[in-house]
């Protein structure tokens, strides 16, 4: 299915103090990537593969707060970041970060939508 929202990321100031901040408030789990200066946050028991195991639940992110990324935001999966980023723009939102690759995991890219909202958009690798 696509259009769904699979991650979410929040940007902070300073990462140590918001993965103790949330880690201590929920229990979520915290793995800091160094090499990509980002954390990956578990809020659910996760399958084989790394994905929630629990109907309904997400896991997301924290990265420094740096435009386009200044407010928490929702990541939606698409089969193809391009075409989705050709009808954003044809509906009036614009790209606020282009496609890049992370990883070999997939494409990730942010956009603005009609009203202003940074949003991620998320492709797996094929």
């Amino acid at each position: 299915m696509s259009g769904k929202v699979v991650h979410f990321e929040i940007p902070v100031d300073d990462e140590e103090r918001a993965r103790g901040f949330y880690s201590k408030a929920f229990g979520w789990k915290m793995n800091f990537m160094p090499g990509m200066g980002y954390t990956l946050v578990g809020t659910a028991p996760t399958d084989e593969k790394g994905r929630p195991s629990q109907p309904g639940a997400i896991n997301g992110g924290m990265l420094k707060r740096q435009a386009p990324v200044m407010h928490p935001l929702v990541v939606i999966e698409v089969p193809d970041i391009d075409a989705a980023l050709e009808t954003v723009a044809a509906l009036g939102g614009s790209v606020a970060r282009p496609k890049s690759a992370v990883a070999d995991m997939g494409f990730a890219a942010y956009f603005k939508d009609s009203e202003g909202n940074v949003i991620g958009l998320w492709q797996n690798a094929r």
